[in-house]
Order: structure tokens, then sequence, then C-alpha cells
């Protein structure tokens, strides 16, 4: 017998996901646009931190931003069922 699908297991729509990374990326360019401004008007280590913040953090927005966290299905639950055929059951006409 199929198993029930739950409404309360089901991923986030497509529509949803998008906004929330669109929301997540624009967050962290913000703050290397932040750290962009305070390297420029700092001086000595902390110009070199905001701007090592500023050359890095893009990369982590976009990996944290294409994450797909909140996932909870393993991969063997979102891929379709194995249909086993021993050669006793199968027949050539």
């Amino acid at each position: 017998m199929a198993k029930r699908q739950s409404v309360t297991s089901l991923d986030l729509s497509p529509e949803q996901e998008r906004k929330q990374r669109m929301i997540r990326y624009s967050v962290a360019m913000t703050i290397r646009t932040i750290c962009i401004v305070l390297g420029v008007v700092t001086s000595g280590i902390w110009m070199w931190i905001f701007f090592a913040l500023a050359i890095f953090l893009p990369y982590f927005a976009v990996v944290m931003a294409n994450s797909q966290g909140g996932r909870s299905k393993s991969q063997s639950d979102r891929l379709a069922p194995k249909v086993t055929i021993t050669s006793d059951e199968m027949k050539i006409d």
C-alpha cells in the first residue's frame, strides 16, 4: 500500500524558496556594501579586515543562497520506488 503524503512534510513552493534565497543573498550583499564603505573610511588593520570580508563574502553569499537547507527528507525518500522482478516472474512470449 502506498504511503500517504502529509501536508506538513511537503517542501516549500518554488516561489517561496526563491524568495527566501533572494532575501539571504540581498542581506549578504548589503553587508558586503557596508564592508566596502567601512574599508574606505577606516585605516590600518580594520581596513584590511573590511576589504577581506568584502572580497570573500560573495562566495559565501552564493553558497548560502543556493543551499537547500531545511530539507529533512533523505535522498532515498525523494527517489521513485524500486521494483524488483525475479527471473521466475519474467515471461517472454
